[in-house]
């Protein structure tokens, strides 16, 4: 496969300079050097300016409500085991909106992997505050700053017992190919937390804001230690990238016993008669 092959003839509705374009390049190399056709994935979101990157990239997707991707990622993934899906959606739509979602797919470890546009910022719908901003930003409907603490997404996915919790930067393209591919090979949820700067709307965490704290995970991290993993998610005045907590645990098709039976996409459907439950709504 090529990066053309990914390539989508929708126009781009970001603004220019977003950090979507960054992560759009990351998530198309990364399904280069996966080896996968186009057919054989999925690519879902909710709404807001992260769920767009479907649009821009040539495969399967489903755009659904708002803070509902994962909900219907986890039941594509149920139906169809030999889909690769992934879901890209935004801080508000998987942290606030869709709260409750991210709480129980960790729980049910449905085998995906969820990349969170985190600008920090409600983009679609004009700079709000996100359950991510940071306190004392000043936005139209908080004008007076933020009052509240973020969000702690990766301290909060730890301490549900997520299997596999990362943490890339839409600048550092190739570092966030390299952690998307490895989401993708783990086999259970798997988090991928991106800071992707807003231009537009969030004048407080931009490019140059990131590129004082940013930093990679050394070699010397081990990624299996809880412990340390949990000592990493906490840092604030230095933001550690990479892959902070990695173990594997059952799925929910192991769990549930799925993954011994035949995939529903793959059933006969073609004599199935149901008649008799549309009776039912008569």
């Amino acid at each position: 496969m090529e990066l053309k092959d990914f390539d989508s003839s929708d126009p781009v509705a970001w603004c220019g300079g977003c950090g979507n374009f960054g992560m759009q390049a990351a998530l198309k190399t990364a399904l280069v050097k996966l080896g996968k056709k186009p057919q054989e994935l999925l690519l879902v979101s909710g709404i807001g300016q992260a769920a767009k990157m479907p649009h821009y990239i040539n495969a399967n997707f489903f755009n659904g409500l708002h803070g509902r991707a994962l909900p219907a990622a986890a039941a594509a993934k149920i139906a169809n085991r030999g889909l690769t899906v992934i879901v890209t959606t935004g801080d508000g739509d998987c942290y606030g909106e869709g709260g409750n979602h991210f709480l129980h797919n960790i729980r049910r470890n449905v085998d995906m992997t969820v990349i969170v546009h985190d600008n920090q910022i409600y983009g679609l719908t004009k700079g709000q505050a996100s359950p991510t901003s940071e306190p004392g930003m000043k936005t139209k409907i908080q004008p007076g700053g933020v009052i509240l603490a973020p969000f702690p997404p990766l301290e909060a996915a730890l301490a549900l017992g997520c299997g596999f919790v990362a943490r890339g930067y839409a600048a550092e393209k190739e570092h966030l190919a390299e952690l998307i591919l490895a989401g993708i090979a783990h086999k259970g949820f798997s988090l991928i937390d991106v800071f992707q700067p807003c231009k537009t709307f969030n004048k407080l965490n931009t490019f140059e804001w990131y590129a004082q704290r940013v930093y990679k995970v050394g070699p010397e991290h081990d990624p299996s230690n809880k412990a340390a993993a949990q000592a990493l998610a906490a840092e604030k005045e230095k933001l550690p990238i990479g892959i902070i907590y990695k173990k594997e645990r059952p799925s929910y098709g192991e769990l549930s016993g799925l993954d011994g039976m035949e995939p529903l996409a793959d059933s006969d459907i073609g004599n199935i008669d149901i008649s008799p439950v549309l009776a039912d709504f008569r």
